[in-house]
């Protein structure tokens, strides 16, 4: 079995500091360094790939100037193109294979809306014959969750390592563990 590791949305907006911070996320980078680190977890994946949000224009995704985001399709300006948000997390110090952009003209919640050097993820995995994927990242309840369904639909082994994931609220998390449980990703 090919197996690879997916870090989802670990950026500077969405750790502590930024603009749509979510608690935790700085220790998640942490975390998933000290775990994961420049030999792919001491060797259990086959390869380790990330996706950022890289918003260029993503339309209603943003909340207009002067007005109040509702915090469920409309967020705060997070995440532009080559802006200091979009970076990783200075925590987040992990050898990557490859870096999949997401969200350049849409709201976009999963990885597998991105691409790399003009492949989808799904291709550039499938490529490589991988046959298992886990995921691990920011948020646990919005681009984790969708990330993990559209890898569980596209025919991936999915889980999902909890314990390397932060959510945003734990209502919203509690309901994206359930959904994900549901559709027959494994939780760990």
């Amino acid at each position: 079995m090919v197996k690879a590791l997916l870090i989802v949305d670990v950026q500077r907006d969405f750790c502590e500091g930024g603009s749509l911070a979510v608690e935790g996320g700085t220790a998640v980078a942490s975390e998933l360094s000290s775990w994961v680190g420049y030999d792919r977890a001491g060797g259990a994946y086959h390869y380790v790939v990330a996706c950022k949000d890289w918003h260029i224009d993503p339309g209603e995704h943003f909340a207009p100037a002067g007005s109040e985001p509702d915090f469920e399709t409309i967020w705060p300006v997070h995440c532009v193109a080559e802006s200091e948000g979009a970076k990783f997390s200075p925590a987040l110090q992990v050898a990557l294979d490859e870096i999949f952009l997401k969200g350049r003209h849409t709201a976009s919640y999963t990885a597998f809306d991105g691409e790399a050097n003009e492949q989808s993820l799904t291709d550039w995995l499938l490529t490589r014959e991988v046959t298992a994927l886990d995921i691990v990242g920011l948020a646990t309840d919005h681009c984790v969750k969708a990330s993990a369904l559209d890898a569980v639909a596209a025919g991936f082994a999915t889980t999902v390592l909890t314990n390397y994931c932060a959510g945003v609220a734990p209502s919203t998390t509690k309901a994206a563990l359930t959904d994900m449980k549901s559709a027959g990703i494994n939780l760990s």
